[in-house]
């Protein structure tokens, strides 16, 4: 399929392992050493091939990457997400894989100590990515391949980001100020005392998806501000003895207790989908939103300049901004015929030419150091992930911790929302699930 094209929203970066899903290929494959590497490609015609589940601005890319190389045709195929980890599993161990693959941490937990993508150090020393790329967005794509692929933000790079994101909190400006707030809140203290005046002023404070991905992004979001983000960080990357059972993840827990009781987080959220918490917002059926930067467009849209954004602060006014954030990424088949070729592509990808292109798809520039176009309320989101950026404060969703995550965080939330659950209760199912698989 020539330059497919996904209409699917980034949500959470969510990986399920396929069990009986076989991948061949022998271990070791994937290593390069500098004198196989070079960073002037051929001039001879080349088609390159990319297999990717959601849409960066990936046909932009495209376009602009063959502009800069007129003797290199891409041709894209896009897959399904539901599909994606089985089909690119079973494409990259073919005779006749992808040049280049959108990366999944399911997936690549298989494929790469198969063999079946390059280890990228040599490109990305070659090319200087360690200096142009912010380290806190590679980091879920490094491992060591002695430990089976399990233990992340070690070893070598696997992957490099083809667009980035950060989560935040949308408000409604209108609403806020019918509640008498002037300013945005800098601790998360203030934030609290606004959600109240919004809620005292006749109007729901929170619009919320426990249905779905929202309501453990929150809790996700409320941790990172709440203790040292390095414990979160090596829980979710599998450091050995890393635990969630921490007191910033328990009181994040109960603050989604307390909310619910408070009234900030409507009763009924657990039979609520992200669509329908983002349309509820978009009609100003409540004040505040968490959501991405990829909903950034669809709200410009329907709220024009009543629309706001800020990172959830943490509990002192000078905490180093931390948010939720993730990047689509992209690795190179160990069977390509033409390495340098795609190691360009994804050189250009996080490159200052890119930049632009990045943040008119939704997405945040893999190359920060950039100056871009925003307006409206993308301004602020821009103008927040460059302040967290800055102090690599950007922190991957929980759903890659082990490959049943998802199936503890989002039944659990629910029960916090509903009083069923205990937040004790809540952080224990979450390491059990962490042990299974780590352990």
């Amino acid at each position: 399929m020539r330059r497919g094209i996904a209409g699917a929203a980034m949500g959470a970066v969510a990986a399920v392992v396929l069990a009986g899903c076989a991948v061949g290929g022998a271990a070791g494959n994937g290593e390069l050493d500098a004198s196989q590497v070079s960073t002037t490609i051929t001039d001879e015609p080349v088609t390159l091939t990319i297999s990717y589940v959601n849409d960066p601005p990936t046909e932009s890319l495209v376009e602009a990457f063959e502009e800069k190389y007129p003797n290199v045709t891409v041709e894209t195929t896009l897959i399904p997400f539901g599909d994606y980890i089985k089909s690119i599993n079973r494409s990259m161990a073919s005779d006749n894989p992808p040049d280049i693959a959108q990366f999944n941490g399911g997936a690549m937990r298989s494929l790469i100590p198969a063999g079946l993508v390059y280890n990228l150090d040599p490109y990305s020393e070659a090319y200087g990515w360690d200096k142009t790329i912010p380290s806190s967005t590679v980091e879920t794509y490094t491992t060591d391949v002695s430990t089976g692929a399990k233990q992340l933000n070690t070893g070598g790079l696997y992957a490099v980001p083809g667009g980035l994101s950060v989560l935040g909190v949308f408000y409604n400006t209108d609403l806020l100020a019918q509640a008498g707030v002037e300013e945005v809140p800098t601790t998360l203290a203030e934030f609290e005392q606004t959600l109240q005046a919004v809620q005292d002023a006749g109007t729901t404070p929170f619009s919320l998806s426990g249905l779905e991905v929202g309501g453990f992004q929150l809790w996700q979001a409320l941790t990172e501000v709440l203790g040292p983000v390095d414990d979160y960080k090596d829980w979710v990357y599998g450091a050995p003895d890393a635990t969630i059972e921490t007191a910033a993840a328990k009181d994040a827990a109960q603050k989604i207790i307390d909310w619910t009781e408070a009234g900030y987080i409507p009763s009924n959220a657990n039979a609520v989908s992200d669509s329908d918490a983002l349309a509820n917002f978009a009609q100003g059926k409540a004040a505040f939103l968490l959501t991405g930067n990829w909903n950034t467009s669809a709200l410009m849209e329907s709220m024009g300049d009543g629309v706001g954004f800020f990172v959830l602060p943490g509990v002192e006014a000078d905490a180093a901004p931390v948010a939720p954030g993730s990047s689509v990424a992209f690795s190179i088949s160990s069977k390509t015929k033409h390495p340098d070729v795609a190691a360009a592509f994804l050189d250009f990808i996080s490159s200052a030419d890119a930049a632009q292109l990045e943040v008119d798809g939704g997405y945040m520039p893999v190359n920060t150091e950039t100056e871009v176009q925003a307006a409206g309320v993308n301004a602020q989101v821009v103008a927040s992930f460059a302040d967290v950026i800055a102090g690599d404060g950007i922190v991957t969703f929980p759903g890659i911790a082990a490959p049943g995550m998802i199936s503890q965080l989002q039944p659990g939330v629910q029960g916090l929302i509903s009083g069923h659950v205990t937040p004790e209760a809540f952080v224990k199912s979450l390491q059990e699930e962490w042990s299974s698989f780590h352990d």
